[in-house]
């Protein structure tokens, strides 16, 4: 059958070629016989195998007969165009490889076996850590070639608002607060966790813990963490109860003006939000907190490797803290892992050989 439908092909392109030489009056008569007959053949093959060399044949008459349409018969005019558009994706795919494909198929290995090694040792890391991570080491590669490594990819949202921009304008000046629930291990007994954080650099300016959460002990943690820093104009926070007036009085007395959050608008504290889900997520999703000084101890251990080694998707891949880019290691170098808050992640760096 492929020998008949070769023979066919052949004959079909003879004829095409044959007719350009022809007078009108013979082409007239001969144009319905071979259309019965190309009727005939795709009533027998509904679905004929079109070879590469046709495909790139019919290209060619697209762009050199303006009448290629009413001789073909096989396939839809739509397909031909299609042929065309997948062998421009072609041309330059094997230019673009050309051009950018400095990196060789074993530093490729070796990218790919790093970034898997990141995602394993770091569950609940994404791409832009991942991608953060590397830039510390002195990696060039993109956070998009990470995420085609990656099994599962959510990009940021985009962020838009007169909100947003409003505290982008003025986030040297403003912080945060909010408490979040942390369940411990006898009888689930709930023990809040207070925080207070800076929007400029996401640095977190207090934290504690308690039991028994009023506005008399929120007042004495704003007094603790407001003492040595006089830069500090605003301050937000929601409607919760425990935030009363006694607190806002406070805040006043401190040079802070407060700012409270529309009733269920998250979003207009979306830093602080930020913050929790990464503790939950980090940290309290991978522990049982025993009591008050246990929690203590975590919070202490995660706020340093939060300032000092996490990257931050908002602050560009930097951390709070700033954290310096190691130069170039040498073909000896090797990689090292360094076990941050008990070894649920890891900061890595280069280890020369000795």
């Amino acid at each position: 059958i492929s020998i008949r439908m070769c023979c066919l092909r052949l004959f079909a392109l003879f004829v095409t070629f044959r007719t350009a030489f022809q007078t009108k009056q013979n082409l007239v008569l001969k144009n319905p016989a071979l259309r019965q007959q190309l009727i005939t053949f795709k009533a027998q093959h509904p679905r004929p195998r079109i070879s590469r060399f046709e495909r790139i044949l019919w290209v060619w008459l697209r762009r050199l007969w303006g009448q290629w349409k009413s001789a073909l018969w096989i396939v839809n005019p739509e397909t031909v165009v299609a042929w065309h558009r997948a062998g421009f994706r072609l041309y330059w795919s094997i230019l673009s490889r050309s051009d950018h494909g400095s990196m060789s198929a074993k530093r490729r290995q070796e990218m790919m076996k790093l970034v898997r090694r990141l995602a394993q040792d770091n569950p609940t890391w994404g791409a832009p850590r991942i991608h953060g991570e590397l830039l510390k080491l002195g990696f060039t590669v993109k956070e998009r070639t990470i995420s085609r490594y990656l099994t599962r990819y959510h990009p940021p949202s985009g962020k838009k608002g007169n909100w947003f921009t409003l505290i982008q304008t003025h986030r040297h000046a403003i912080t945060a607060m909010d408490f979040f629930i942390v369940p411990t291990l006898f009888f689930f007994r709930p023990l809040y966790a207070f925080f207070i954080i800076i929007h400029e650099k996401r640095r977190i300016l207090h934290f504690n813990v308690t039991f028994h959460p009023t506005a008399i002990w929120v007042k004495a943690q704003l007094k603790i963490a407001f003492s040595k820093t006089h830069s500090i104009k605003f301050l937000l926070f929601d409607n919760d109860a425990i935030f009363s007036t006694l607190v806002v009085d406070t805040l006043k007395k401190l040079g802070i003006e407060a700012k409270r959050t529309a009733f269920k608008s998250l979003w207009q504290n979306g830093i602080v939000e930020r913050f929790v889900s990464s503790v939950r997520r980090d940290l309290l999703y991978h522990v049982i907190v025993f009591n008050e000084h246990h929690l203590s101890l975590l919070l202490k251990d995660y706020v340093d490797y939060y300032h000092h080694d996490r990257t931050h998707y908002n602050l560009e891949k930097e951390t709070p803290s700033g954290r310096p880019i190691q130069p170039k290691p040498n073909s000896a170098a090797k990689l090292i892992a360094l076990p941050r808050v008990g070894g649920l992640h890891h900061r890595y760096a280069w280890k020369n050989a000795a």
